[in-house]
């Protein structure tokens, strides 16, 4: 059981990529918390991210749904929830256009169960908080997916002031909980932050996505697919940079604000292959002496597929302080061979 001295939050979807790296820094920097990881392990939820937590006393998981009302209320009563930072989501935007109702279900009916059963637990009425409860706060992870798309202007960028403008269920899936967690806030007066991030990568991200696809189809000499003219561009992110923004919005954001989280790393989907390539054709050369870039395929174009997404997160910088530690480069060098050594792929 845990210590009862120590703060105890419930973090939600720990199994999938971004939850699964932010937990083993968030337990090994504050010995003062214990945590709850609720994750229904899904097909992008893998305990397998989790195993060098898995033995901590201050780590419990459980596996259930977060549209379980019952369950929520369970787990607050039971481990006296202090705090919730919210990752679970279905996130693959293929998925959202073939299959839009899971997207609603958990993304939308999810959020206002935690919300709703976080409101009931620490609060006495609206804008009264239950006294041992006076610091609770709930920490919402969205997207930048919310705002739409940018023009290929490079001064537009999405600011915490850009009108939402969804373009795919899952995006729209978003920006309702967005919605969601901001009217708790407006009507109860429940303590919340939203941070909007850009594209992360980084070990653990589910094999599904772009970047450990491209090194996949590498590794096995298979064509490398690139939707539409691989011009679409992203903000790319690497993904302990993001929990380190969620630790400082968590801890000192102020109440009721948003902030965007992004590396300030655009680059269209071509020049994320070109890099990805090239560090591979130096550290793992192909056999036949060619360059993995030959293995590029041009797939049709994703229905709806944003042409641009950028965050300017100077509101995280100047009033928090944030920073990202790691250039495109540095970060990317640190998957392909966080990749490498997962796929047993001798790297030099």
């Amino acid at each position: 059981m845990f210590n009862n001295n120590n703060k105890t939050i419930l973090v939600t979807g720990c199994a999938g990529f971004i939850g699964s790296n932010f937990v083993p820094y968030f337990i090994d920097k504050y010995e003062y918390y214990n945590i709850v990881n609720l994750d229904l392990l899904t097909y992008a939820g893998n305990l397998e991210n989790l195993t060098e937590v898995e033995e901590n006393p201050r780590y419990k998981f459980i596996k259930g749904d977060i549209c379980n009302r019952e369950l929520v209320e369970f787990i607050f009563n039971e481990y006296d929830i202090q705090g919730v930072i919210h990752f679970a989501a279905e996130s693959h935007v293929d998925n959202s256009i073939e299959n839009p109702g899971v997207f609603v279900e958990t993304n939308v009916n999810g959020t206002f169960t935690l919300l709703d059963v976080a409101q009931k637990y620490w609060m006495q009425k609206p804008f009264t908080y239950k006294e041992k409860y006076n610091n609770c706060r709930f920490h919402h992870i969205s997207t930048d997916e919310v705002y739409g798309t940018l023009t290929e202007d490079p001064k537009d960028l999405f600011t915490e002031e850009t009108p939402y403008a969804p373009n795919s269920p899952y995006s729209a899936s978003k920006a309702s909980s967005d919605m969601i967690v901001r009217s708790y806030q407006e009507t109860y007066g429940l303590n919340t932050v939203i941070t909007n991030c850009s594209n992360n990568y980084g070990p653990k991200q589910h094999d599904e996505k772009l970047i450990p696809t491209i090194i996949r189809k590498c590794l096995a000499s298979e064509p490398i697919p690139i939707y539409g003219d691989g011009k679409n561009i992203r903000d790319w992110l690497y993904v302990l940079d993001h929990c380190k923004g969620i630790d400082l919005v968590y801890h000192t954001g102020k109440e009721a604000n948003v902030y965007n989280i992004g590396g300030r790393n655009e680059r269209t989907n071509l020049q994320i292959v070109d890099a990805i390539t090239s560090i591979l054709d130096e550290k793992v050369p192909r056999k036949d002496s060619k360059s993995y870039k030959e293995l590029i395929t041009f797939v049709e174009d994703r229905a709806g597929h944003d042409r641009r997404y950028a965050i300017d997160a100077t509101k995280l910088e100047n009033e928090l302080g944030w920073r990202a530690d790691e250039t495109f480069y540095t970060g990317i060098v640190k998957t392909v061979d966080w990749y490498l050594e997962k796929y047993g792929v001798n790297n030099g």
